[in-house]
């Protein structure tokens, strides 16, 4: 049985989508709000910053003007990411969680997050994107599944049907 500092770890990719946020929501719901203060696993939060030069995504007249401009967009984006994480660790009375943010690509950072703390499972969120839009974006979930060094939990928000 392991102890205090032996816990498995878990590692939950989070960005600005509702499809994060529901996979956080469920994630803590299942695995640890009904185990506080106890949890079963030690838990890091991720979020990954894209790059303001490969968001721009051109080089030509003006792009080093943009940048600056994108860099500060993305910062904001990634503070909003991690307050609401946190509001919603508090929200279920989970404490503990550490949150992290990196720079680079989702997919590539997930993965090295894994290979650093040695995580267990890896959960992620599902954005439902189609043929055509995840082969223009590549799909994190599908890149970590194949790359991840340990399990990885795909968390689909179920579509609701009226």
């Amino acid at each position: 049985m392991a102890t205090g500092d032996e816990k498995s770890v878990m590692v939950v990719g989070v960005d600005d989508s509702e499809q994060s946020t529901y996979a956080l929501e469920w994630t803590l719901d299942r695995f640890f709000a009904p185990y506080a203060p106890n949890y079963p696993f030690k838990l890091f939060i991720v979020h990954a910053k894209p790059n303001a030069v490969s968001a721009v995504g051109l080089a030509g007249p003006g792009t080093a003007e943009v940048v600056p401009y994108v860099d500060a967009d993305l910062k904001h984006t990634a503070a909003k990411v991690v307050e609401k994480a946190k509001a919603i660790c508090q929200s279920k009375s989970v404490h503990g969680a550490v949150i992290e943010v990196f720079e680079g690509d989702a997919r590539n950072i997930l993965c090295e997050v894994v290979d650093k703390h040695h995580a267990s499972i890896l959960v992620v969120g599902s954005h439902g994107y189609g043929a055509i839009k995840r082969a223009v974006l590549g799909s994190t979930s599908d890149y970590c599944a194949h790359h991840a060094h340990c399990s990885v939990m795909i968390v689909k928000k179920p579509k609701i049907k009226v």
